[in-house]
């Protein structure tokens, strides 16, 4: 019978062992440089293209990697060889140049060579060899100083991570809920898709509860950074990556932290913050400027809603689903057809404005989303001054957050809105403009907007 491919057996009578196969090529440079341009904040994608391989290669790296950085990005210093060194030493040693020629072109001491030569050849023929990458792979693998997890160690403390990261959720009783079966992909989680239950605590809650719970026991110790390498870095032989979706985030991929904090949107500059907005605005006194919206319901349905803050008169926008759309199904990179996609809210957004009086027109305040992406051409077309309010800062278009609360009374969350027809949206905003309202001294919005208009000319 025959021995398996890639079976060898030692030369010094140990047991046979599978081999490793062909050494690759020395990346450790490249791959330094591919993970500094990965904590500066650069796609996978560009970083790859930064360093010269490959854009595949990037998100590879990355997953393998957990997104966390597999070695010191600092450079190497000069007290090892590098591998040009190692190509030269090849080279020469090829020309039968003697050891001590060999350490005297490079500045090395012969002993060095010596050693490099003796330690690092290639053996895998049955004769001693010198071939760089093989002499490079050698020594980065004598390099490596693996360290035991802490988690990987302790059984106890790992029951106790695990418990408190993906342990049941029970009821009064005591009895078990499973909750929703999530198959675990190896990837985040979709939008407004079903989360994996679990106790779910933080890794920083569970490092600062350990103390309290085993205050003398300092076995039972263990840092929030540890916990996420080890739910982030293969080989750790500690915490399965499935845990990772019991995370707030549900991220199966460490994100860095450059990377997160240039997280934005692109259409987005500091001339339409909400910072930017003329005060008029922000008193109220002038009719005018509107707040806005999508109020999102069952099957990726949406309305918009626009809000006049001084009279606080109410418009609705019809977003039904574009003709091209398939339910379930998008194409890559194309628009967005579910009906609030930027085109469709723009187009919506410009015949509700045009429709007005120009006095009525001035300024539209909305949030960070993407269904604003268009904005620059809603304002040419409709002359309409366009503002976003801060990331996480709804209270800063507070009456249009207000307005929607009382429209979830018509239109409640998990419903599906596109049912609605345009003349029945007109028919609820018409209701809501003729409630009297405190704010307005119980006059109507349709009544102060009309006091306004009339003050106004």
């Amino acid at each position: 019978m025959g021995r398996p491919k890639g079976w060898v057996t030692g030369q010094t009578g140990r047991a046979p062992m599978y081999s490793p196969g062909r050494p690759g090529v020395n990346q450790r440079p490249t791959k330094r440089m591919f993970w500094k341009h990965i904590a500066a904040g650069l796609s996978s994608e560009e970083a790859a293209q930064a360093c010269g391989v490959s854009q595949p290669v990037g998100p590879r790296w990355f997953r393998e990697a957990g997104g966390l950085p597999p070695m010191s990005l600092k450079s190497p210093s000069g007290r090892y060889l590098s591998f040009s060194e190692r190509e030269e030493i090849g080279l020469m040693r090829a020309q039968q140049q003697s050891l001590r020629e060999i350490a005297r072109r490079l500045g090395r001491s012969p002993s060095t060579i010596s050693r490099e030569l003796r330690r690092n050849a290639a053996t895998r023929g049955g004769t001693l060899q010198y071939r760089a990458t093989v002499a490079q792979w050698k020594a980065d693998r004598a390099a490596q100083r693996p360290k035991p997890a802490r988690l990987a160690q302790n059984a106890a403390l790992r029951a106790y991570v695990q418990e408190r990261l993906a342990g049941m959720v029970l009821d009064a009783h005591g009895k078990s809920i499973s909750g929703p079966t999530v198959p675990w992909k190896g990837r985040r989680h979709g939008p407004r898709a079903d989360r994996r239950w679990g106790i779910c605590w933080s890794p920083e809650q569970i490092s600062r509860r350990l103390p309290i719970d085993f205050p003398d026991d300092a076995s039972m110790r263990i840092s929030h950074e540890a916990i996420y390498q080890a739910l982030y870095i293969q080989g750790r032989g500690a915490l399965r990556r499935e845990l990772s979706a019991c995370l707030r985030t549900g991220r199966a991929l460490r994100v860095p932290r450059a990377r997160s904090q240039q997280r934005g949107k692109s259409f987005i500059t500091p001339d339409v913050m909400i910072s930017e907005r003329p005060a008029e605005a922000a008193d109220r006194a002038v009719p005018g400027h509107w707040e806005g919206d999508l109020l999102i319901g069952q099957n990726s349905s949406a309305i918009g809603t626009l809000v006049e803050r001084s009279s606080r008169f109410t418009l609705l926008l019809h977003l039904p689903p574009m003709a091209c759309h398939e339910p379930g199904a998008r194409l890559k990179h194309g628009p967005a057809t579910a009906g609030h996609g930027a085109e469709a809210v723009r187009n919506a957004i410009a015949a509700k404005i045009t429709a007005l009086p120009a006095q009525l027109a001035k300024s539209l305040t909305w949030d960070q989303g993407t269904e604003m992406a268009q904005h620059l051409q809603l304002r040419i077309e409709t002359g309409l001054a366009i503002y976003f309010c801060d990331p996480r800062s709804p209270w800063q278009r507070g009456t249009n957050e207000n307005t929607n609360g009382l429209l979830r009374q018509y239109f409640p969350k998990g419903t599906d809105i596109n049912r609605y027809t345009d003349r029945e949206l007109d028919a609820v905003a018409a209701t809501l403009n003729s409630r009297p309202r405190k704010t307005l001294g119980w006059k109507t919005p349709a009544e102060a907007l009309a006091d306004l208009l009339s003050k106004a000319h």
